[in-house]
């Protein structure tokens, strides 16, 4: 699934080259997660301002104040050129404008494109209002990341999956970033102490920009809006390392199932 630094990157490859442009049509192909929201022809005409992100959804800014939330699902991904091959059957969406064409390619169908009329939009407040701190901006802070931990019932992997208290910390950084501050997974967010929960709000700030920097993960099919491929998987300590041995201390690396996700971490540098 796409997480935060692959949905970052797919923004900045290409929120510079279609800002300005102007809509000129919409192509949607098999429903996706959730409906458009509108008739496609209320787009054309409407000028693209900019393209944000806010944890997995990007928001594309359209002149007339409304925006499009787009979502990734579990499989999807964008394209973004002047001219794209014709249409598969796994391309469910696609925005034709004056700098070139925007596609959505997903798989699974569980990605979406929902038009709103703005942030304070019913829909967008559904779906943008109970995420948590962005870990990348000003807005997360070690008091209420650690107010946040304290008040919490859950194992601190699952709490950082959750999306409540930060977004965008999806199941390869998890395990990354507790490893990096030495916690193990299982262990519950309320009793780690102050030292630590600051070791574990800077490792996640440090693997998720590292991540960014080097164009996220690309697991299976994952590439940016220009083609891409990210490079971070090659880097990972822990995460799909089951068995072999520890970059630290030589420990096998285990591996568990917590809910439906796998969690990697070392049982010697992880307590």
């Amino acid at each position: 699934m796409p997480e935060l630094p692959e949905v970052e990157v797919t923004r900045r490859s290409f929120a510079d080259a279609i800002a300005g442009a102007r809509v000129h049509g919409v192509y949607l192909g098999k429903p996706l997660r959730w409906p458009l929201g509108c008739d496609p022809r209320t787009l054309e005409g409407m000028t693209i301002t900019e393209v944000r992100r806010r944890g997995k959804y990007l928001l594309i800014g359209l002149d007339s104040g409304a925006m499009l939330l787009v979502h990734l699902g579990m499989s999807g991904s964008l394209r973004f050129a002047l001219a794209l091959p014709e249409k598969g059957k796994h391309d469910h969406f696609e925005l034709q404008t004056s700098k070139g064409v925007l596609r959505l390619h997903d798989p699974r169908r569980f990605g979406a494109v929902i038009y709103v009329a703005g942030e304070t939009d019913p829909v967008a407040r559904k779906l943008l209002g109970g995420l948590g701190m962005e870990p990348l901006s000003d807005a997360f802070t070690m008091e209420r990341f650690r107010q946040g931990l304290k008040s919490s019932r859950s194992d601190i992997k699952q709490l950082l999956l959750a999306g409540k208290l930060v977004v965008g910390v999806g199941n390869i950084y998890a395990s990354e970033a507790l490893f990096r501050a030495g916690i193990s997974p299982t262990v519950k967010a309320s009793l780690i102490g102050l030292e630590r929960s600051s070791r574990l709000f800077h490792a996640i700030r440090e693997v998720l920009s590292e991540a960014v920097n080097m164009g996220g993960s690309s697991l299976k099919d994952f590439s940016s809006a220009d083609g891409t491929e990210g490079h971070f998987q090659t880097a990972a300590k822990v995460y799909g390392r089951s068995l072999q041995p520890c970059l630290q201390c030589e420990t096998p690396i285990r591996m568990l199932r917590q809910g439906q996700r796998s969690s990697f971490y070392c049982p010697r540098c992880q307590r």
